[in-house]
């Protein structure tokens, strides 16, 4: 008998990308896309998701730019509510203020955790309330990160927000996996984006975590795409709860 190979093709799903105007989420958009996929592109960032979706178009691949504040609860609900129903969900958009808990401000825990945590969980509240009212099973994929399973000095905030993230994760799945839903992560080590460049310009830092890389480099976009194509694809259809760490070993010791 001949075994089945199982296919990462997206044709026929509609796939909403957030923070999708640069770094992770264009890539994760574009991949989307050429997989078959209608991708909604969703930032702050008019002019940045704009070219990225005409890019796309001209490919003669299928997505719309939609900009808006993913922190706008009521907002994100109405958008929604005009949306065609979702089949995969990257709650990616994030934010990071790394610095000790001595000098942590107030406004610092409102940005990080209003957009790490509070906007995900309503986010993913209202796209699987709309992938249940119409019937659709899917996938949510929560971005997080290493950061979501060890610590690291300056990164009190992002630590929490991240472990946060995971622990949401596995109650949803817990939740709603009897509608066919699965949620998952992805948690990448450092990688290479506009956001993070100027932590890793620096070169005691960069030296420093070049050293908790068991591979020996920082990850690049295109390591993320894989596992997010697969998460999205059938070829997941058994995984939920769960967690895929892309951290080229950081977390094995």
């Amino acid at each position: 008998m001949t075994p089945s190979v199982p296919s990462f093709r997206l044709d026929g799903k509609c796939a909403l990308v957030t923070g999708a105007g640069r770094g992770i989420g264009r890539a994760i958009a574009e991949a989307y896309a050429a997989s078959g996929a209608e991708v909604t592109l969703l930032a702050r960032s008019r002019d940045e998701i704009e070219a990225v979706a005409s890019d796309l178009r001209a490919a003669d691949l299928r997505a719309t730019a939609v900009a808006a504040d993913i922190t706008d609860v009521a907002a994100f609900d109405a958008l929604l509510a005009d949306h065609p129903p979702v089949d995969v969900f990257v709650n990616n958009a994030g934010t990071n203020r790394p610095k000790p808990l001595s000098e942590v401000t107030e406004d610092d825990f409102d940005a990080v955790m209003s957009l790490n945590l509070r906007a995900a969980v309503f986010a993913a509240k209202a796209v699987t309330g709309q992938m249940i009212a119409h019937g659709r099973k899917g996938s949510i994929i929560n971005m997080s990160s290493q950061m979501g399973h060890v610590g690291a000095e300056n990164r009190t905030l992002y630590c929490a927000s991240k472990w946060a993230i995971e622990g949401f994760t596995k109650a949803l799945a817990v939740e709603i996996g009897s509608y066919g839903i699965r949620v998952n992560t992805i948690c990448p080590t450092f990688i290479e984006t506009p956001m993070t460049t100027p932590f890793l310009e620096e070169p005691i830092f960069r030296q420093s975590v070049l050293s908790k890389i068991k591979l020996g480099r920082f990850g690049q976009v295109d390591d993320i795409t894989g596992a997010a194509l697969f998460l999205a694809s059938d070829a997941s259809s058994l995984m939920t709860g769960s967690a895929m760490i892309l951290d080229g070993g950081w977390t094995a010791d």
